[in-house]
């Protein structure tokens, strides 16, 4: 049997990105040598949220497969879009964004970016950290 490049990606890894939430592995660079696109499964706890961050010139949607989120998005966050399950968010590249579970249920998300990583081009925004400590 040739290598083809086909890869299987089983749900057993996990792994804590630079956003600040555990993520469960998918496809990506580190596991299956893709270049131009990721997927990855992120379940997010009540109460959980992450890092504010933007992906720089890197393209994301994600698929909202279980619950309720809430999306606050923009140059200073002035937006917020609440995703519910069967809905997709897009989110071009360089639009600081941070996925807060507002609601008393857990909420899983499909991930896709347009790189062969979720942590290619990732900048943390701290400075506007400030805009969501007091939202509850």
């Amino acid at each position: 049997m040739t290598d083809d490049g086909v890869r299987l990606v089983k749900s057993d890894r996990q792994y804590l990105g630079g956003q600040g939430i555990t993520y469960n592995a998918g496809v990506s660079s580190n596991t299956a040598g893709a270049e131009k696109v990721c997927m990855n499964v992120l379940p997010m706890p009540a109460g959980v949220r992450a890092k504010i961050h933007f992906h720089e010139n890197i393209e994301t949607i994600a698929y909202l497969l279980e619950g309720e989120c809430t999306v606050f998005h923009g140059e200073n966050l002035e937006n917020q879009t609440v995703v519910r399950a069967g809905e997709q968010i897009f989110i071009p590249g360089n639009v600081p964004h941070a996925p807060y579970n507002l609601g008393n249920e857990k909420c899983v998300w499909v991930v896709v970016h347009s790189s062969g990583s979720d942590q290619d081009g990732l900048v943390l925004t701290s400075q506007l950290e400030i805009v969501l400590d007091n939202v509850k």
